[in-house]
C-alpha cells in the first residue's frame, strides 16, 4: 500500500512540475521585452523558445492569392502565405534560429538584409549556402548583434520571387530600450506591373509599373495609421523594389532617425516633411502627433498615388472632342470622350473596367471622393481615444473646414 502511495506522489509532482503546452515559452505567452511594431494589413511572425535558450521561427516560401485591394487580387510567391511575409521581431542579443521550408516551383534562398551574421548565414544562393530546393528546408541560426529596421527577401532569381512578393521585415529591438513611443508602424513600398484584366504580375517590367503598393496594398485597400493625440509616432519604412519613394506626410514634420546602417545621432537630425526610400534602404522617421485630423500619408511621385492606367493614350486635356465623339460612338457602343478637362472626371464615372482590375483613382471620404490610389493611406489622430480601433471621420470643429463662398463677397474677406 506504501509503496502504491508513493508511485501516486511522485507521477503528481511530475504533472504538476511538467510544462504544458501552454506553458512553453513563445512570443504569445510572454511579457515581450519590447513595445511590438504594427504591419498595418499584415502580421507579426511568432516564435517559441528551445530549451537551449534559442528563439525559434518557421518562414515557408510558396505561391498564395494575395488581394491588393477589394475587386483585385493577385498571384503572388510570399513567405507564409501573404506578401510582406510576418513581420519577425527579436531582441538584440537574442540568438534565433529560422527554418525556412521551400514549396515554390523553383529553388531560392533568404537573405537578412542589412543585419550582421556569419558570412555562411547571409543567404546568396550559389554564394554563401547551397540553394534551397523545391521541399527542402534549411536551418539559419545566428546572434543579433545590433538593433534597427532590417529586411528579409530572396536572394535567388531575384528578378521572379522578389517581383511577385517574397519580402518581409526584420525588426531587431534595442536591449535597452532608450527611445520609447507608443506607435510602431512597419510598411514596405513596393510596385507591380499586372496587365488589365489579369491576376499574375509580370516581373520582366522594369520600368513601367501600374500598380504601387504599402504592404502589398493599394489604396483604397490600405488600413488607416490610428494614433491618440500626443502618442510619439514611429514609422519604418522598407523598400526592396525598383523605384525610388519620396513618402509625404500631410500636418507634421518628423525627423529621420534610422537608417539599415543603424541610428543617427540626434545632432545629424533634421526636420522634413517627405523621406526619400530608394531601393534596398530603410528609412525610420519619428514625431509626435499631436494634431487631431485624418492626414495623408503617401508617395509623392505623381502616378504613384494612382492605381493601373494605360500611359500610351494620347493627351487630350484641351481637345475639344465634340465633333468625333458621337462618330466614334458609331463604331463603339458606349464609348464615352474622357481626358478634356482632366482625369478628375475618373472618379465620378463609376466606368466598369476590366476585371480583377482597380479603377485609376478611388476611395471614398466624409467629403467625396477621394481621388487617390496606389501608395496611399491615412494617419487618423484623434482625441480621448480609448482603443486604437478605426475612428470613423474626423469630427472637424465648426469654423475649421475650407467651403466655397460667393465669388463677389471674396474681397470684403
Amino acid at each position: 500500500m506504501k509503496i502504491r502511495f508513493f508511485y501516486f506522489l511522485i507521477i503528481s509532482l511530475f504533472l504538476i512540475v511538467s510544462p504544458t503546452q501552454a506553458e512553453v515559452k513563445s512570443s504569445e505567452n510572454q511579457k515581450l521585452p519590447y513595445m511590438p511594431v504594427i504591419t498595418p494589413n499584415g502580421s507579426t511572425l511568432p516564435w517559441t523558445m528551445a530549451e537551449d535558450g534559442v528563439k525559434v521561427f518557421h518562414l515557408t516560401i510558396d505561391q498564395c492569392k494575395h488581394e491588393i485591394a477589394p475587386g483585385m487580387t493577385i498571384n503572388a510567391w510570399c513567405y507564409n502565405g501573404q506578401t510582406p511575409g510576418p513581420t519577425i521581431e527579436a531582441v538584440e542579443g537574442d540568438r534565433v534560429r529560422i527554418f525556412v521550408t521551400n514549396k515554390l516551383p523553383e529553388q531560392s534562398a533568404v537573405h537578412w538584409h542589412g543585419v550582421r551574421l556569419p558570412n555562411g548565414m547571409d543567404g546568396v544562393s550559389g554564394l554563401t549556402q547551397k540553394a534551397i530546393q523545391p521541399g527542402e528546408t534549411f536551418k539559419y541560426e545566428f546572434i543579433l548583434k545590433q538593433h534597427g529596421t532590417f529586411m528579409y527577401h530572396s536572394h535567388g532569381d531575384e528578378m521572379v520571387q522578389m517581383g511577385l512578393g517574397t519580402m518581409g521585415f526584420f525588426i531587431i529591438h534595442p536591449k535597452n530600450e532608450f527611445h520609447k513611443v507608443d506607435r510602431d508602424f512597419t510598411i514596405f513600398l513596393n510596385e507591380w506591373f499586372v496587365d488589365p484584366g489579369t491576376k499574375t504580375p509580370n516581373p520582366n517590367v522594369m520600368t513601367d509599373f501600374n500598380i504601387f503598393t504599402f504592404n502589398s496594398r493599394a489604396f483604397p485597400g490600405t488600413a488607416p495609421l490610428v494614433a491618440k493625440t500626443g502618442d510619439r509616432i514611429r514609422i519604418r519604412f522598407g523598400n526592396v523594389g525598383q523605384e525610388s519613394h519620396p513618402i509625404h506626410l500631410h500636418g507634421f514634420n518628423f525627423k529621420v532617425v534610422a537608417t539599415d546602417g543603424g541610428d543617427i545621432p540626434e545632432s545629424a537630425q533634421w526636420p522634413e516633411t517627405t523621406v526619400l526610400v530608394d531601393p534596398g534602404q530603410t528609412r525610420t522617421i519619428e514625431f509626435v502627433a499631436d494634431t487631431p485630423g485624418d492626414w495623408a500619408l503617401h508617395c509623392h511621385r505623381r502616378h504613384h498615388p494612382m492605381n493601373a492606367m494605360g500611359h500610351e493614350i494620347p493627351n487630350m486635356i484641351g481637345v475639344n472632342q465634340d465633333d468625333v465623339k458621337d462618330k466614334v460612338r458609331d463604331l463603339v457602343p458606349g464609348y464615352m470622350s474622357m481626358g478634356e478637362t482632366g482625369m478628375d472626371e475618373m472618379t465620378q464615372m463609376n466606368m466598369k473596367g476590366p476585371e480583377n482590375t482597380l479603377p485609376m483613382m478611388g476611395g471614398q471620404g466624409q467629403f467625396g471622393p477621394v481621388g487617390m490610389g496606389g501608395m496611399f493611406t491615412v494617419l487618423m489622430v484623434r482625441d480621448n481615444l480609448k482603443d486604437y480601433d478605426h475612428p470613423g471621420d474626423y469630427p472637424h470643429p465648426k469654423g475649421t473646414v475650407a467651403e466655397s463662398i460667393e465669388a463677389d463677397k471674396a474681397d470684403g474677406y
